[in-house]
């Protein structure tokens, strides 16, 4: 068994003190598992030698800082709750944690941010469109010389000068279907790139994760 030697041992335990604060408010059970896989992890890296500040250092800049590793734990762990609760709020949570840390997060949110407010605003089109039967539905509107717009108008203020309404009280089912089919595929879009994103991280020791 490697000896550790007192600077050695020093280093170790102020990186896993750094992890542990970023990690405060998590449940303390698991944050003693991590810190504890992890010391088992620094170690095993540092093989059958005896253990030096210095090689302490490479290792754990392997790693990554506390800060990040903490980060990627936490992110992890809401990706896991949106994954088992399927809410589009919990989603959405996650994936707004997942978009500060890459470029892929930031376009997988964005992707379900528009494909939920689209689902909304159809399914808001449907229901209101008894209470403004004149002004709410899908619109077609003059935009110039030879051009025109689309637009889904919820049916508050006056009716657009120029417009034609496209769907009249077809608007009720169409909206209502299709607005329902776009929350429920951005769900699905959302859970597919939380679980991809979760199969590439890789957690020192092994799987080391957050418990849901």
């Amino acid at each position: 068994m490697a000896r550790v030697d007192r600077g050695a041992e020093q280093k170790i335990d102020a990186y896993l003190s750094r992890l542990r604060a970023r990690l405060r408010g998590t449940d303390e059970q698991d944050v003693r598992e991590i810190v504890e896989e992890l010391r088992s992890h620094i170690l095993d890296k540092m093989g059958t030698e005896d253990v030096s500040a210095g090689a302490v250092d490479a290792t754990v800049a392997a790693l990554g800082s506390p800060e990040e590793l903490a980060s990627e734990y936490m992110t992890d762990n809401l990706l896991a709750r949106a994954e088992v609760s399927r809410s589009p709020v919990r989603i959405l949570e996650s994936l707004f944690r997942w978009a500060s840390l890459s470029i892929a997060g930031f376009f997988a949110f964005l992707s379900s941010v528009v494909g939920y407010l689209l689902g909304t605003s159809f399914i808001l089109c449907a229901v209101l469109k008894p209470l403004h039967p004149q002004t709410a539905g899908l619109w077609i509107l003059p935009a110039g010389s030879d051009d025109f717009l689309i637009s889904l108008r919820l049916g508050f203020g006056s009716a657009p000068p120029g417009g034609r309404e496209l769907l009249g009280w077809w608007i009720v089912p169409i909206g209502l279907v299709a607005g329902c089919a776009l929350v429920m595929l951005t769900t699905r879009f959302g859970l597919w790139c939380v679980r991809q994103y979760r199969k590439s991280r890789i957690f020192p020791p092994g799987q080391a994760r957050l418990k849901n």
